[in-house]
């Protein structure tokens, strides 16, 4: 008598064997989850909302590639960032939940009085800029970048999100050549210290330029600091992100160059970002 062939292998059952497998990450369920659902091609609400369905074959494949530290939105090709989604990939920097601190705390600054110019210093795949822009539809921006790979994301996703008419991106290194004055300048530059530990999905898999910043993590910001008062429109401000142990030191930087700081926590409690005025 032929053996029974085994039964295949059910959605929960994939969940719980990727999940299992993937515990040198923060949320292993969760990654297992945007992986089944990617490989469905749903929304994972979808997934959540009806789970009685076969196992894709795909999904083995992209359990390997994150097994692997591979981030979730490089294998996925996707990050959600504030209200808007964004196509991301090797060679662009992944968006952080934390950065949305910076678009907190422009909208509190600008509170009644929406900015009209928006500068992105390091804009990468055009995250915090075209959160901005979604933010106050009537506004325009550019965004700069050192990297031809990261500007090619914030295109495309300027245009996905239907903005290339009120979004320009150019290459350029902070705001050197610059002559325009903006409401508000947003900056997330790289501030990890050479020497520092990140965990393998970044360090193996994300742009080195985009997280280093020498020895002690704040060689951007001796460069940024001093070209921000030539950038800040009247009543403007720059919105810089930092390290959480860095406010002071980037404070000192930017009352050398004439300019006032506060400090915007995250929703961990953590130092995230300073607001910059003339």
């Amino acid at each position: 008598m032929t053996a029974a062939a085994p039964a295949a292998p059910t959605i929960p059952a994939a969940l719980a064997a990727a999940a299992a497998r993937f515990a040198f990450s923060a949320t292993p369920r969760l990654d297992a989850e945007l992986l089944m659902a990617h490989a469905l091609g749903v929304d994972r609400n979808a997934l959540l909302l009806n789970p009685d369905r076969a196992v894709p074959p795909g999904f083995a494949a992209l359990v390997e590639r994150r097994a692997a530290h591979e981030p979730i939105a490089y294998i996925t090709g996707t990050r959600g960032f504030w209200s808007i989604d964004l196509a991301v990939g090797p060679g662009a920097l992944v968006p952080r939940a934390d950065s949305e601190t910076l678009i907190e705390a422009a909208i509190a600054h600008f509170a009644g009085r929406p900015p009209n110019r928006i500068l992105d210093l390091g804009t990468g795949p055009g995250t915090l800029l075209l959160a901005a822009l979604a933010e106050w539809p009537e506004a325009t921006g550019l965004g700069i970048d050192a990297s031809a790979d990261a500007l090619t994301y914030a295109r495309h996703n300027a245009a996905a999100l239907g903005v290339e008419a009120r979004a320009a991106f150019a290459l350029g290194n902070w705001g050197e050549g610059i002559a325009e004055r903006f409401d508000l300048v947003l900056a997330n530059p790289p501030y990890v210290a050479t020497g520092d530990q990140l965990p393998a999905e970044v360090r193996d898999y994300e742009p080195a330029a985009a997280l280093f910043a020498g020895a002690d993590g704040l060689d951007d910001y001796r460069l940024l600091a001093p070209q921000l008062a030539a950038l800040i429109a009247p009543g403007g401000a720059a919105v810089i992100e930092i390290g959480a142990d860095q406010g002071a030191a980037v404070t000192a930087l930017l009352a050398a160059a004439g300019l006032r700081a506060r400090t915007f926590r995250d929703l961990g409690g953590r130092d995230r970002c300073l607001v910059a005025t003339t």
